[in-house]
């Protein structure tokens, strides 16, 4: 395929020049030409983006000529091999055609009508009817992590301060983890996936969880004088109903979806309903 280069790429590529490419700007004239079909400067200007070099007007100028062209070849090699049967797409594109008016106007319908409102009793109602939906594949956890060096003064303050639920105490904390710890992270008001959660010691979870005394775990970083410390406020192990928070997004969104089958279905049979009673529709 890439023996067939049709004349002006040549011309680019042995020109390589900037003022070739600037007489083909001034003139809609034309860029290349593959039998009756023909590219003008017009419609490669088009796919140009303005301020550019002339380095890149080249470059994009040939990816768009050599995508056109493919186009073209492809084409014209399918029309030569398929058969006449083959070729006879009309019901796909009558059918295509269809099924793209009808989501667009679903999407219409919908966006008119859907009640995106959903209150928290919703949600709550929502889960405790569909709780088995939301056991956990890994553990969820509520915690704080922070990488330390043996060197900082601080160190032994803020692994004594990592499980403080005092607000002064995390206060103090905070100031004293942003100005001494390697890596501080509080997610201990949030549940998180173990498998994120891992990921802050740069191991898989079943290591990490495994390695747990009470609520705490450390790892020491080999040759590096560093320590890996998380404190573990809340645990729900996996095989376990995820706890509410962790799944109330999931909750929201499968509530919507809910909503929006329920008015596609009533608009399904009104639309059926309407067509037998004006006799547009008649079932023998």
């Amino acid at each position: 395929m890439r023996k067939f280069i049709i004349p002006s790429i040549i011309i680019l590529l042995t020109l390589s020049s900037c003022e070739f490419m600037s007489s083909l700007i001034h003139d809609d004239q034309l860029v290349a030409r593959i039998g009756k079909y023909k590219l003008y400067q017009s419609e490669v200007s088009r796919y140009l983006p303005a301020n550019i070099s002339a380095v890149d007007s080249v470059n994009l100028t040939m990816k768009y000529i050599n995508s056109w062209a493919t186009e073209i070849l492809y084409a014209k090699v399918a029309d030569s091999h398929l058969s006449k049967q083959e070729k006879d797409i009309a019901s796909e594109i009558e059918e295509y055609t269809r099924s793209l008016i009808k989501f667009r106007y679903e999407q219409h319908y919908v966006n008119d009508r859907l009640d995106t409102l959903i209150t928290e009793p919703q949600i709550k109602e929502y889960y405790q009817e569909h709780k088995r939906m939301f056991t956990l594949q890994r553990p969820v956890l509520k915690y704080r992590f922070a990488i330390l060096a043996e060197s900082s003064m601080d160190a032994g303050r803020i692994e004594k301060l990592l499980g403080a639920t005092d607000r002064d105490d995390v206060y103090l904390l905070d100031s004293l983890a942003k100005k001494s710890a390697i890596k501080y992270s509080d997610c201990s008001s949030e549940w998180v996936d173990a498998s994120v959660f891992a990921k802050e010691f740069g191991m898989d979870y079943p290591d990490v969880i495994s390695g747990m005394e009470g609520k705490r775990i450390e790892i020491e970083r080999s040759n590096s004088g560093e320590s890996m410390i998380a404190y573990v406020f809340d645990m729900v192990s996996a095989g376990r109903a995820a706890p509410l928070e962790f799944c109330e997004e999931q909750i929201r969104d499968m509530i919507l979806n809910t909503r929006k089958h329920e008015l596609l279905s009533t608009l399904e049979q009104d639309l059926l309903q309407d067509a037998l009673d004006h006799k547009q529709l008649v079932i023998y």
